[in-house]
């Protein structure tokens, strides 16, 4: 009998529903459920994790509590929502997604691992995966954008990233991919709202990144809050048992999010903490995250006869083997070690810093303002989020500190200490409070060029942070307005730096400054990223993971749509579009400027014709015309023009990036297996079916900027 068969075998039901259950240290953070001292119930072995726990001696503390005084010294699970970072903060994950560079989204995991993993932490709740096409959802900012796709091969370089070659070493975390599944297709953009979709979009567009994630060996995952057409996810046992456990073959953990198993009762499908233990155990759910629904409710539901102990044992299996795969069992306080050397700080710090630099994307940049003169001599650095270091983290800061964090104002200082830098907040984030627009304005009459910074508070997106409004918030386009109209009277550059967790509905301002970044919120190293971008010490190779609407109208709004039976046309009144705006968006999917200037021509695709074992290979040349050296990132579209089910205008299949110095030309290759040309037939199971495919390759998904050539599919 194996190890774990034989604590299984002494475990009271007490001691099985403490495995079963995980507790919140200190204040709630996400719900409302109330988090008491875990100190008894870890010494009788009622809880068997703990999250919202971290830092090496207090970890020690609880895990000593759990292996020392507990009847059977079973280690407790402890884990922590590392999204981007522990006490050294990357951007954001939608921030980091405009890299296009699963290579740096699997380092950035590493850092956060090995940082995370010294500080006691044995398990994340990352990634996140929910695809998200609705920026009023504020929880798009955790995620990989609007793409399956981007979405997939993020999952897979996050749960490499985090878990390492080995899930049980001593700098390494397991990863729990979160939120399963089409939580961010919530109704109006409306956090925790219901969602009702489709069948056919639920496989294609959210289920994927999760099949990504287990594939690559993610030893947990985390249902979401949502019911998918009436059904909550925590009690859906045709995706949870059926879907995930049985299609996809994934063994592991399933992990309820915060509360809501006992939140089945508010659904309206279970009547009270026993019904709603006993859906979410049947459904397949082994950990009951806060909500103290299986401690209270499995004992009445194993009276009631409908769960039986075979199932609760199954989910204790699942647990313990958890703990194993972590090596908890060989040693419970791996993850409790001290402080790293100044090194591998400074390695941590530079890599945020460049990281982070990537991540921005230039939106506009008129009359080549940017990058700025290294020779400027006064630059005005204005608005509410110049000086803002504790809103460089975003709306998930781990275990960082606001003092830790460089503000625009802090990296412009660094970067220029010759110049005069002079400062001014002009009005808040949020609210009503004009007193310190007049000063702002004097500043505009005393400098070269200005640098305003506006955007978001990093608590307006996360969760439970969802915007009807997708403006600037407060009175900020007030400001801004005033800001650009003195500017321009004075012939004064204006550069725009938004930060946001979503894409902001701001046609009027990119319109009028002469450039705008997208710097979302970046971490750590927020100000002197942004520093370095804007004095061209690196180039912008962002690319925008979102489409960006110029109307909150437009939305959920995202790329690949389907054409229907009468697309958009500007000259046909009778088609597709709206009568006040067009149904174009500000910016494309994969929209990003640089400081080169990039020319693609001859296309070239081959084979001709494709059989189901071949792969797709497409060459293109690149010439940088620009005077700069720079990063381009190409993507490849498809099209399949005439299927058994009408298909979306683009489908992204590959993308590759290239840095060319000026002048330089370069071939670059982009390759498909035609594996990946399938899709799912009326049956809703995978074809492959002859005719002819459109492929297009170019910057973003503007088909104007697009090559294309086309392909014939045969099945033999």
């Amino acid at each position: 009998m194996s190890p774990i068969e034989t604590l299984l075998g002494q475990m009271t039901l007490a001691e099985k529903l403490g495995q079963l259950s995980m507790a919140a240290e200190g204040a709630a953070v996400t719900g409302p459920a109330s988090a008491a001292d875990p100190t008894e119930d870890i010494r009788r072995g009622a809880i068997g994790g703990m999250l919202n726990l971290y830092g090496a001696e207090r970890v020690r503390q609880r895990q000593q509590l759990a292996v020392e005084q507990s009847r059977l010294g079973i280690p407790l699970l402890i884990g922590l929502d590392v999204l981007h970072g522990h006490r050294t903060l990357f951007p954001v994950p939608l921030a980091e997604a405009c890299l296009f560079d699963p290579q740096a989204w699997e380092m950035t995991a590493r850092e956060a691992a090995r940082e995370a993993a010294r500080d006691g932490v044995a398990l994340t709740f990352a990634p996140m995966l929910d695809v998200s096409r609705d920026p009023r959802w504020g929880r798009g900012v955790e995620g990989p954008g609007e793409d399956p796709l981007v979405a997939m091969r993020f999952a897979r370089a996050k749960v490499r990233g985090f878990q390492g070659s080995d899930p049980a070493a001593a700098d390494s975390l397991g990863a729990v991919a979160k939120h399963f599944c089409g939580y961010g297709a919530v109704t109006a953009g409306r956090e925790y709202a219901s969602v009702d979709i489709c069948e056919r979009t639920l496989l294609e567009v959210h289920l994927p990144a999760f099949a990504a994630a287990v594939q690559t060996g993610a030893v947990a995952v985390m249902p979401a809050f949502i019911d998918l057409a009436g059904m909550p996810m925590t009690a859906h046992a045709a995706l949870l048992r059926g879907r995930l456990r049985g299609r996809l073959g994934f063994d592991g953990v399933i992990i309820s999010d915060y509360n809501s198993i006992a939140e089945l009762v508010q659904h309206g499908v279970a009547a009270d903490l026993g019904e709603a233990a006993a859906l979410a155990l049947r459904a397949g759910v082994d950990i009951d995250m806060v909500a103290g629904a299986y401690r209270q409710g499995l004992p009445t539901a194993l009276e009631r006869g409908v769960v039986d102990m075979e199932s609760i044992d199954a989910a204790v299996r699942r647990v313990l083997r958890l703990k194993e795969a972590l090596g908890l069992f060989a040693d419970p306080y791996r993850h409790c070690r001290p402080a790293e050397e100044a090194a591998a700080l400074t390695r941590r710090r530079q890599l945020a810093r460049q990281v982070a630099a990537r991540a921005i994307v230039m939106l506009t940049n008129r009359a080549d303002t940017l990058p700025l003169a290294p020779t400027t001599g006064r630059l005005a650095v204005l608005g509410p989020l110049a000086d803002a270091a504790a809103q460089m983290r975003g709306p998930w800061w781990s275990a960082a500190i606001e003092s830790d964090c460089v503000s625009v104002l802090a990296g412009l200082r660094a970067a220029l200490p010759h110049a005069q830098l002079l400062h001014a907040r002009g009005v808040p984030i949020e609210g009503a409070d004009p007193a310190g627009v007049a000063a702002a304005l004097e500043v505009c009459t005393q400098v070269d060029a200005i640098v305003l910074c506006l955007g978001e508070a990093a608590l307006m997106s996360g969760e439970a942070a969802s915007r009807a409004r997708l403006d600037l918030p407060g009175e900020q386009r007030g400001f801004a307005e005033a800001v650009l109209e003195r500017a321009g009277a004075l012939d004064k550059p204006v550069i725009v730096v938004l930060f946001a967790g979503r894409p902001l509905v701001v046609p009027w301002l990119t319109e009028r400054a002469d450039a705008v970044l997208a710097a979302w919120f970046l971490g750590s190293e927020a100000g002197n990223a942004v520093a370095d971008v804007l004095l061209g010490h690196t180039s912008p190779s962002g690319r925008t993971a979102v489409t960006w609407a110029r109307d909150a109208g437009q939305v959920p709004i995202h790329y690949a749509q389907r054409p229907g039976g009468r697309p958009a046309d500007p000259n046909n009144h009778y088609s597709s579009g709206y009568i006040d705006v067009p149904v174009q968006p500000l910016f494309a999917f994969g929209h990003g400027l640089g400081y080169g200037r990039f020319r693609l021509s001859d296309l070239r695709v081959s084979p001709a014709v494709v059989r189901p074992t071949d792969a797709i290979e497409a060459r293109v040349t690149l010439v940088n015309d620009g005077a700069r050296t720079a990063r381009e990132t190409v993507f490849l579209f498809t099209h399949d023009r005439l299927a058994s089910v009408a298909r979306p205008t683009l489908e992204l299949k590959d993308w590759a990036s290239i840095e060319l110095r000026p002048g330089e030309r370069a071939t670059l290759e982009l390759r498909v297996p035609a594996e990946e040309l399938r899709f799912l037939g009326v049956d809703l199971e995978p074809v492959f079916e002859p005719g002819e495919v459109e492929i297009l390759v170019g910057p973003c998904a503007d088909r104007t900027q697009l090559l294309s050539a086309c392909v014939r599919l045969a099945v033999a």
